[in-house]
Order: structure tokens, then C-alpha cells, then sequence
């Protein structure tokens, strides 16, 4: 394979996708022949820095190769940790990202998207003074003792428990409509009524955690899909301490959490595997991803591994949301379910929602259908793939996969063929990376439940 001038093997392709160009394989060639030192430093809210420094050739013949690498590795590290100021130590790395990373340029979705969730005007800055790395992660979760509510807000239905000493005393789900509602008041009311229900089970209430989709700093929601159509003015005022307000509202001054619910599923597999290091993945409507580190911390990236790229391939899909190519979220969801199945002779009617297209593709793997075990077994290979490379991102030891895509058969298949893959194409990873499925342990904990463990009393 080639791209920009840099050739690479692909040893283990995907059956139904032989043009897959993994992320990882590009950037080792890559910097095989790229001896120019070059950092890049990105910092996000409360002066955390992450800091990069690699390689690039700096000649006129590879401009193209060098543009193409350093626009990826800063694409993935503002979703993977976030930041709105990007330090660059080289001229030429400096003006390829000024010409990318601002308004009208080929990433102005991110220079937007970040410079509204940190609140803050996107920048770039020529520097040799490239600051030093700097983290601030919580230990958070794990706490059981005392009487705690734990809400679990998703988009199609609401979970809350009571949980009294780490053990769940009550539980709840109720459907909702919260990304079509446009009304913030509806959401807030949704929140406190499951508040308020949980609290009737118990003598009293010592702390409330949150799981909630979305991006969440200081407890404020910056970004989410649950709350879709809630016009900009009425988001700035009612949403962003929306879960501060219904908690403070109802119980007073009490200890809470709002987190990642990607977040809070690695916690959860942290205590059911009573291991730290969990990199979880849930394949639903998106590719959801949290992270729980070494020391069993939350880290408080932003771990939106849905739009960090994964395939170089110039004709890879493209993600409507941020009209990027060849990020997670099309390999990794439910929408790569639905873009596999016309390659592996499936026609799914067009009038089916996508979770209804999934679910026929469900059925027929259910029968054991051969071309139904060809969509999940590419979807396995590109897992295998992009785990390596999340790997050398995080140094993860536990990867949890989740969602309904991984349900079934299918899901047996997917981890099947991406721990083939691991083994084939990178022997490195062998024995310290653990793909694996949730087991009882894990479903008895619950989403609703580790996140009633994350305030500390």
C-alpha cells in the first residue's frame, strides 16, 4: 500500500474492505525516514498539557506526507484529550496547521468544536519553548459506603438507582425523548423526577453520581447529544449546569459527579475486574470510549475515539457529523454495520432506521448466515487493528468491548478475529493487551451503579 509517497504492508486485510490503510501501519512507516525533530504541545482546561514529540522529513518531495501526518496526530489528540492551543516547535509543521485548523480550513469542525467546549478561542503558536506535559486525573468511583443515587442518562431511556452500601436497593428505567426535545425544562424535570425516586428508597442521601453522553468539565455539560436541539442561548443558560442545578435543587449541598458515561463503563469494568488500566468500547449508535488509567483515575479527556482517524485510505467514509474520512465512528457502530452489508450481498431497505437495519443483520447472523459472518468478521480485523493503535495511545491493559453491535454471535466473531489479528500483525501487544465481553460480574454492577461509586464522601 502507499499514501503520500509512504508505502507500507497490510499483512491481515479486511475481508470485505481490502483497501483499509490502518492509521498505526502509515505512521510507522512513516517515521522510518522522518529525522527532523519536531513537538507539538496541546493544551486543554486548567493548564493540562499533552505533548508530542516525533518526527517529520521537512523536504519539498515529502511536504505532502509530513502535512498529512501532523494534521492526524493533532486531529487525535484534540479528540482523544482535548485542547484549544496547539505549541508547534517548526516553521513548516506550524503554517500546515494554521492553513488546516481554522475557519474555512479542511479540520474548521474541530477548530469550532473545541474552541466551544473549552470555552476559548482556538490558537496556534510558533514556539521553541514547548511547555512541559501536565495531567490532573481524579481518583473517582469505588466508593460504596453510605446511601447514594446513581442516574444514567441516555438517549432513549433514563436509569437511576438507590444503592446503599454498594448494594443497588432499587432501580428504574423510563424512556424519554431527549434529543428531540427542544425545551431544556423538559430535560431538568426528567432528571430531578428520577432524583426524587431513587431518594424514596433510602433514609437519606449522601451523594449523587451522573453518567451522561457528552463532554463534561467541572461537572458542566460543554457538548452533548441529548440535549441536540436546545437552541445555543437556551444551552448557555439552562444546560451546561443543568445536572448541578437538579442536584443542588433537590438535595442542597451534597457531594456529586457529572461524567463521561464512556468513563464510567471503564469504571465499571475496573470493579468488576478488580483491575486498573480498562479501556472500554461500546459500539452502538457511535463508537463510545472511556478510560480508566493505571492508578484507577479518570483521566478527564475527552476520549471521543469516534472522531480520531484510523484509516489514511483517501476514499475512507465519510463521517456526516464532522465531515471528516476514516474515523472510528465508521468502523466501530452500527454504521458500519449498514455500510458493510451491500459489499457482502445484503440489501437492507431504506426505509428501516439504523438500529433496525442492524437488527436484520443480527437476525441473520442468529442463522448462522455466512455473508452476515463476513460483515463482522471485517468489523473484527479493523478492531484489530485500531486496538493496536489505541494501545500505543494509552498503554491500556483491559479493553472492554460493549454496545449492540458486539451483542450475539456477531460480537463472539468481532473479538475472535481481533485477537487473531493482534497476534498476526503485532506480536508486541501479545499478553499486554486483553480484549474481552462484559461478564455477570460487570452487568451486576451496572452503569447506574458505578456511577453512584464516583462521589467521594
Amino acid at each position: 500500500m502507499n499514501h503520500c509517497g509512504i508505502a507500507f504492508d497490510v499483512k491481515n486485510r479486511p475481508c470485505l474492505d481490502s483497501e483499509f490503510m490502518p492509521v498505526l501501519l502509515f505512521n510507522r512507516a512513516f517515521l522510518k525516514t522522518a529525522k527532523k525533530p519536531v513537538s507539538i504541545a496541546v493544551e486543554r482546561a486548567s493548564g493540562q498539557m499533552a505533548v508530542y514529540h516525533t518526527f517529520v522529513h521537512g523536504t519539498p518531495e515529502m511536504a505532502e506526507a509530513d502535512r498529512y501526518y501532523v494534521n492526524r496526530l493533532v486531529k487525535t489528540a484534540l479528540w482523544m484529550k482535548g485542547g484549544f492551543k496547539l505549541y508547534v516547535s517548526d516553521e513548516g509543521v506550524y503554517q500546515a496547521l494554521k492553513g488546516d485548523f481554522c475557519a474555512g480550513g479542511c479540520q474548521d469542525f474541530d477548530f469550532d468544536y473545541m474552541a466551544n467546549v473549552f470555552e476559548h478561542p482556538f490558537e496556534i503558536v510558533l514556539t521553541s519553548d514547548i511547555p512541559q506535559a501536565k495531567d490532573s486525573p481524579k481518583a473517582m468511583g469505588g466508593h460504596l459506603k453510605g446511601c447514594r443515587i446513581g442516574f444514567d442518562a441516555g438517549g432513549s431511556d433514563r436509569k437511576v438507582s438507590a444503592v446503599i452500601d454498594g448494594e443497588s436497593v432499587y432501580s428504574e428505567e423510563v424512556v424519554w425523548f431527549p434529543k428531540t426535545n427542544s425545551d431544556p425544562d423538559y430535560h431538568y424535570d426528567g432528571i430531578v423526577a428520577a432524583l426524587k425516586s431513587a431518594a424514596e428508597h433510602m433514609p437519606r442521601v449522601d451523594a449523587v453520581g451522573v453518567s451522561s453522553a457528552g463532554v463534561y468539565i467541572n461537572n458542566r455539560t460543554m457538548n452533548a447529544s441529548l440535549f441536540l436541539k436546545v437552541p445555543k442561548d437556551l444551552f448557555d443558560a439552562k444546560v451546561k449546569d443543568i445536572y448541578i442545578r437538579a442536584i443542588t435543587d433537590t438535595f442542597g449541598d451534597i457531594p456529586y459527579e457529572v461524567v463521561n458515561d464512556g468513563d464510567v463503563s471503564a469504571l465499571a469494568g475496573m470493579m468488576s475486574l478488580n483491575e486498573p488500566n480498562v479501556l472500554g468500547i461500546a459500539m452502538g449508535t457511535s463508537e463510545a470510549v472511556g478510560y480508566v488509567d493505571q492508578q484507577g483515575r479518570i483521566t478527564g479527556w475527552l476520549n471521543e475515539l469516534a472522531f480520531v482517524p484510523v484509516d489514511c485510505h483517501p476514499e475512507a467514509m465519510q463521517d456526516e457529523w464532522s465531515g471528516d474520512i476514516g474515523c472510528g465512528v465508521k468502523y466501530f457502530s452500527q454504521d458500519s454495520v449498514i455500510k458493510l452489508a451491500p459489499r457482502a450481498g445484503i440489501e437492507l431497505e431504506e426505509s428501516l432506521s439504523p438500529a433496525e437495519k442492524l437488527k436484520v443483520v443480527q437476525k441473520l447472523m442468529a442463522e448462522d448466515d455466512p455473508n452476515a459472518a463476513k460483515i463482522y468478521k471485517t468489523i473484527g480485523t479493523y478492531l484489530g487493528h485500531t486496538l493496536a493503535y489505541y494501545y500505543e495511545l494509552y498503554g491500556c491493559k483491559h479493553v472492554l468491548l460493549l454496545g449492540r453491535v458486539m451483542s450475539g454471535k456477531g460480537g463472539d466473531i468481532i473479538l475472535e478475529e481481533a485477537k487473531r489479528v493482534l497476534a498476526d500483525e503485532y506480536p508486541e501487544c501479545a499478553g499486554k493487551l486483553l480484549p474481552g465481553l462484559p461478564d455477570e460480574k460487570f452487568r451486576r454492577v451496572g452503569q447506574s451503579v458505578a456511577a453512584a461509586s464516583l462521589p467521594e464522601v
